[in-house]
């Protein structure tokens, strides 16, 4: 971080550029950050800073969930809120954008339908840490009820954009990254087949990997069923694209 020139810091601070690494989006000062993204959104950015000193010293997917929770909060009954949580899902920041993310699918009564098409822009962004968001944010809702999640996620599957068809992969993970593991699948992960399968030739190597992820996620609680998924493929599809995603799948199986 602290190769990080001063200008791009302030930058990064002032919501004017976007992180082009991991290193940048840690080094952000969500303080600062928030004051100068909620002035031009018209909110009172002190109140949004305050909410963000809140928030020192803890993880950054802890700041980045705490930051939604606090716009939501904000906003929840104010008639400007659509307005404004647009103008942040918008923002050149990409955390600002994250921050929007969480706080669009905050609500607790949504339905999860509603709460997919509303992190379907953030799950299509140019920029890969919103797009990593985009999953987590709603990945606990899908895991509240997978055979829906499943059911909705089939569409997505075939979309003409890649990042979406990513999506429908990486936000069911049994295991993840960064998230807490979805034990139902973990023991039983037969029904993530249902988006699995379509992608398995998956043009894009994005897709791919992480159709492969999501295996390998299984194959450390059922390594028979990924044996038996991978073999099936292998035999039924020869394309070099499925070739690679069963090689990368089973990675961790050639070690045992």
């Amino acid at each position: 971080m602290a190769e990080i020139p001063p200008a791009v810091l302030r930058q990064l601070n002032a919501g004017t550029t976007e992180s082009l690494n991991l290193v940048e989006w840690l080094a952000v000062d969500i303080e600062k950050l928030a004051k100068a993204a909620g002035y031009s959104a018209g909110l009172d950015g002190a109140e949004l800073a305050t909410h963000a000193r809140k928030l020192r010293g803890l993880g950054v997917m802890q700041r980045t969930g705490g930051m939604g929770a606090a716009l939501h909060q904000l906003l929840e009954n104010d008639q400007r809120r659509e307005k404004t949580l647009g103008k942040l899902a918008s923002h050149m920041s990409d955390s600002v954008r994250t921050w929007a993310c969480y706080a669009l699918v905050a609500h607790s009564e949504l339905p999860l339908e509603t709460r997919l098409e509303l992190v379907r822009p953030f799950a299509a962004d140019s920029h890969m840490g919103v797009r990593e968001i985009a999953w987590m944010a709603v990945r606990p809702h899908l895991a509240m009820d997978l055979e829906l999640a499943f059911r909705l996620l089939v569409p997505w599957t075939t979309e003409d954009d890649p990042n979406l068809r990513r999506f429908a992969s990486e936000a069911t993970r049994p295991r993840g990254v960064w998230c807490s593991h979805i034990s139902e699948l973990k023991n039983d992960p037969e029904p993530g087949l249902a988006i699995l399968e379509p992608l398995r030739s998956d043009p894009h190597i994005y897709v791919r990997r992480s159709v492969a992820n999501w295996l390998n996620d299984a194959s450390k609680t059922r390594p028979d069923w990924v044996r038996k998924i991978t073999a099936r493929w292998l035999r039924e599809s020869k394309t070099r694209e499925t070739a690679w995603t069963v090689n990368h799948a089973t990675r961790t199986l050639r070690k045992g």
